[in-house]
């Protein structure tokens, strides 16, 4: 496996961190985060970030990188991620990336920019704007309807990204797509990516979220905003913290945002497995047998 980075990709709850672990352990590997609302620190119940017990010795990298008033960028995640794979392998380990942000991850082995092309703060102003008052999807789904083959190059989230193309969109220029990463790094890698049947995945999100409750989500949104923390912060965006801030100012019961983030949380990860789809070279393991499928694989003896 030299020079080889394996990266764990998958719908939310499928299991990644549990795979990533017992993998490491196996190849003698570090883990390198690859979930775009992990990267912020005191985020902890919502993002179902790995505990100290969880992580079973391994090291993990890019958890805990940035505080929740700051922002963060795929090229900020791009550049930390390559330090560590590249600080890993020079020491003999085996880099494992594991996560669910698409984003990320097509980032690392693939790239696209924005190129030069002309800004026009009137039509970025407008569809910040729109994000102020519709949100995310709304946003994204513009962009779709506008452009397919851009959208499906861009996650949802990144709401940088989205208006930037819809003001080069609307500008008449050309958005310039590259595939030159592979020429700057050093190393292959291996893309797996993991299932479920749909009602199981679906299942383990329902439960996922009753145990966040549980284990005080509301509490940390509650501390969060105290702490100064805007409800209009990046880290305030991801499923689960935007649901509970909302259901604090309309006073919706516990219930009604468990199903709330439920419903979006589903939805979320029938986009990531869309996005999954999409993606070249992805290996396709069962969820339920992911460490040896991914062996399998490593060894070369699956058919």
């Amino acid at each position: 496996m030299n020079n080889t980075v394996i990266i764990i990709f998958g719908p939310t709850g499928v299991g990644k961190s549990k795979t990533a672990i017992e993998l490491a352990k196996k190849l003698d590997g570090e883990i390198i985060s690859c979930d775009s609302m992990q990267v912020f620190s005191q985020l902890n119940v919502g993002t179902a970030k790995v505990t100290d017990e969880e992580k079973q010795g391994i090291v993990h990298h890019l958890l805990d990188v940035v505080s929740p008033s700051e922002e963060f960028s795929v090229g900020q995640y791009v550049q930390l991620a390559r330090e560590k794979i590249k600080d890993i392998l020079q020491r003999g380990k085996q880099p494992i990336v594991v996560g669910g942000t698409g984003l990320y991850i097509k980032a690392l082995i693939n790239n696209y920019d924005f190129g030069n092309a002309q800004k026009d703060e009137n039509i970025r102003e407008k569809y910040k704007k729109i994000l102020e008052e519709k949100g995310n999807e709304y946003l994204y789904n513009i962009l779709l309807k506008k452009d397919e083959n851009i959208a499906k190059k861009i996650h949802f989230n990144d709401t940088k990204k989205d208006i930037r193309a819809l003001e080069i969109i609307e500008n008449n220029n050309k958005i310039l797509e590259k595939n030159d990463f592979n020429e700057k790094i050093n190393y292959n890698y291996l893309l797996f990516g993991l299932f479920l049947p749909r009602e199981e995945m679906y299942e383990k999100i329902n439960q996922r979220t009753i145990a966040m409750f549980k284990n005080g989500l509301v509490e940390e949104v509650k501390n969060l905003i105290k702490s100064g923390i805007s409800e209009k912060a990046q880290s305030m965006q991801g499923i689960g913290y935007k649901e509970v801030v909302l259901g604090l100012k309309e006073n919706f019961s516990e219930e009604e945002m468990i199903k709330l983030i439920q419903q979006k949380t589903r939805n979320y990860a029938k986009r990531q497995l869309t996005f999954m789809r999409g993606m070249e070279n992805l290996i396709w393991v069962d969820a339920k047998n992911s460490v040896k499928e991914i062996l399998e694989v490593i060894n070369g003896n699956r058919n």
